[in-house]
């Protein structure tokens, strides 16, 4: 069998993309995986690094706004379909696999005109544009969250890779606090905006650094590829307590070991972000993106409403708001447990399988002919 997976541009599309082809390999090792994304993306990174053929097509954005860029996504669009089109005659694929985003639309157009089987994920609660037009044409649809307004939508989760879904984070915990530098018995708050960054988050965060710290909080903060090119940047501030940790990475390759690392989290309210914190029982404050269609704002409170999260509207998550607030939940062992079980068990940890058999099934008898 051989199956293409088109998706990519950031950690959303490409984590669960991994994990569904790790998935397939472990159902039918002989199983060929080929990947489709565009030259700028997080995909250029990490699936090389998982081992796996990626091919590259122009990119198609969509621009929010009326002008020039909006009326050459008709000319952009044909490049990349042409351009899939290539792809598919080398490949020679038994089914496309796609998770949304401006990779996915060139393919879903492509296995239309070819006739090929086309399987969609998505992965917020709110479905995006490429996979709402999608769904018209894909003969399954798998969706992460319950009540995901698509066509044929059925209800399988967010697939993780199994370092994430399998996690023990007890048993993890000293080791990841090593790996990163941290105090094996401090309380441990681990931030991330993504792997852009946010730089809203950045800036409550390290300007709260010194009210942290002062309460013997050590954080773990994940920047973002393009965190210290906000102008507004500023490093971290631990005089109050230097011998509690205030590390800074750009990037996280082991996501296990943060999650492990982490007493609490604070991060967006996409659904890899979400999906990840309550699948391994980690206590959050999810903080959705102000734009877009509000899908991090719905991904978040599936959570928050079953009590494993908080949710904080980005206006009001300010440096005061961590200073005030998170010390004191980050110190508070009790509540912490209560929210991790609240949240441990919300999400199926098994959705990598779960889609992997369907794609296997879409395939059909007649694969790798």
């Amino acid at each position: 069998m051989r199956v293409l997976l088109a998706g990519g541009g950031t950690a959303g599309h490409t984590s669960p993309l991994l994990a569904t082809a790790d998935a397939l390999k472990r159902q039918d090792p002989s199983v060929e995986i080929t990947c489709l994304g565009t030259p700028r993306g997080l995909e250029n990174k990490v699936v090389p690094a998982a081992g796996y053929p990626l091919e590259l097509i122009p990119p198609v954005p969509l621009p929010r706004r009326p002008g020039k860029d909006l009326a050459l996504v008709p000319s952009r669009l044909r490049g990349a379909v042409k351009a899939t089109h290539e792809v598919i005659d080398r490949v020679r694929p038994d089914v496309i696999v796609g998770y949304g985003g401006y990779v996915s639309m060139p393919a879903y157009l492509a296995a239309r005109k070819r006739g090929l089987p086309l399987v969609i994920h998505e992965q917020n609660a709110l479905p995006g544009l490429a996979n709402k037009a999608g769904a018209r044409i894909a003969r399954r649809v798998a969706v992460s969250f319950p009540g995901t307004p698509l066509k044929k939508a059925e209800y399988v989760g967010l697939p993780i890779r199994r370092m994430i879904s399998q996690l023990d984070r007890a048993a993890l915990r000293a080791e990841a606090r090593t790996f990163f530098g941290l105090d094996p018995d401090l309380p441990t708050l681990v931030v991330t905006g993504g792997s852009l960054g946010a730089w809203k988050l950045n800036r409550a965060l390290t300007r709260a650094s010194a009210a942290l710290s002062g309460a013997g909080v050590q954080v773990l903060h994940v920047i973002g590829a393009r965190g210290t090119e906000d102008p507004e940047w500023v490093a971290p501030d631990t005089g109050a307590n230097p011998s509690v940790p205030y590390e800074v990475l750009t990037f996280v390759e082991r996501m296990d070991y943060a999650l492990a690392a982490a007493d609490l989290m604070i991060c967006r309210g996409g659904a890899s972000s979400v999906v990840e914190a309550a699948a391994t029982g980690v206590p959050a404050i999810f903080v959705p993106l102000a734009h877009g269609n509000g899908e991090q704002l719905l991904n978040a409170r599936s959570v928050a409403d079953a009590g494993g999260a908080l949710v904080v509207e980005e206006p009001a998550f300010t440096a005061d708001y961590v200073a005030a607030e998170v010390p004191a939940l980050a110190r508070d062992a009790g509540r912490l447990a209560a929210m991790s079980a609240a949240a441990t068990d919300l999400v199926p940890r098994d959705a990598d399988e779960r889609l992997a058999r369907i794609v296997v099934e879409t395939a059909g008898p007649g694969r790798g002919a």
